[in-house]
């Protein structure tokens, strides 16, 4: 049996070990808690994290070499705060011929890195054109009760994306490939964003208006950065852009969301942290996105109102009256005009 190592035993990485024993392989599952390594061998069960029973392939280890001794793949799902770390301590152990896949999904303020240029930067052996992410639509909970679920896999190797394809792909999980990493991460990360935005107009109590006119000029907002970066606006559309926005913002079981929901019944960004007990990416990556609206002079409106909730106490209320209030201007200015003129030609 061919081995795949997990690093992160979170409910994502919990998801996808599921989804590649499934498919036959080994899982070794890693994590830097003792306690829950014993339980998951012990019991079979994630609980904190997924109410679901793990097959027996799945073995748990808090001894990162152990864990990623033999293996065909390395798939990293730790918070981005983390990735640094992690991918330091693979660099004195890695076999440099395992395929590399990351499926975290966040921007490092400060440096405004995405995720496998940070990998990158710590792998020696590895480049960046070889690094591979998954990302789309897909809540953990339910891949791990097998429901339908499509996500993409991007590299700019495409040999190494099909690998990728070939490791998850499977009857309740299926597997797009895309060359675009730059698209597909920045979708990934900054539609969390959205997601806040989209907790806290629930909690305000305002309706599906709202919501859908907040998604949608969210969708505009992230397009307008990423295409200034290079990305192929077409990947905005995808699962990884349109796809991972829908169902960020229109699910309890999202983070971004519950925590965006707290926001808007009045809870300050301390209580609401301490309260959900796991890592909400989207409050990161709301800094690194402000960061990079202002040094690359794109308008972001709803990011700059969400950056002001959460870091400069303004009320939410008030936030959502300034982006209402904003001067006049025509809608087909945005994704479909960046489709004109990348296409048009």
């Amino acid at each position: 049996m061919e081995k795949v190592a997990v690093l992160g035993a979170g409910s994502w990485g919990t998801a996808l070990s599921i989804v590649l024993s499934d498919n036959g392989y080994g899982v070794r599952l890693w994590s830097h808690k003792k306690e829950q390594v014993e339980e998951i061998n012990q019991t079979h069960k994630n609980e904190r994290y997924l109410n679901v029973t793990l097959p027996e392939s799945i073995q748990a280890f808090a001894d990162l070499e152990k864990a990623i001794d033999g293996v065909k793949a390395i798939v990293i799902v730790v918070p981005t705060k983390a990735i640094r770390e992690i991918s330091r301590k693979l660099n004195s152990i890695l076999d440099p011929s395992v395929t590399i896949i990351h499926a975290s999904k966040g921007i490092e303020p400060g440096t405004l890195k995405r995720v496998s240029q940070m990998i990158d930067e710590e792998l020696d052996q590895y480049s960046y054109h070889d690094i591979v992410v998954l990302s789309g639509p897909s809540h953990a909970e339910e891949v791990a009760l097998r429901h339908p679920t499509t996500i993409t896999v991007a590299s700019l190797n495409m040999e190494y994306a099909k690998v990728a394809q070939d490791l998850f792909i499977n009857e309740a999980f299926r597997v797009y490939t895309s060359t675009d990493i730059l698209g597909i991460e920045l979708g990934g990360a900054l539609k969390n964003i959205i997601a806040l935005g989209a907790g806290i107009s629930d909690g305000l109590g305002y309706g599906d208006n709202a919501k859908a006119a907040l998604m949608t000029r969210g969708l505009a907002e992230i397009a307008r950065l990423g295409t200034k970066l290079g990305a192929d606006p077409l990947s905005f559309l995808g699962l990884s852009g349109v796809g991972d926005l829908i169902v960020t913002c229109t699910s309890v079981h999202s983070r971004n969301w519950r925590a965006g929901n707290l926001l808007g019944k009045g809870h300050r960004l301390e209580e609401v942290l301490e309260q959900m007990g796991m890592v909400v990416e989207g409050v990161r990556t709301v800094k690194a996105a402000y960061q990079f609206a202002k040094e690359e002079n794109v308008e972001m409106p709803i990011t700059t109102g969400i950056y002001e909730v959460l870091f400069e106490n303004k009320v939410p209320k008030e936030v959502v009256e300034q982006l209402m209030s904003r001067s006049k201007r025509e809608e087909m200015d945005d994704i479909a005009h960046l489709l004109y003129e990348r296409y048009s030609n």
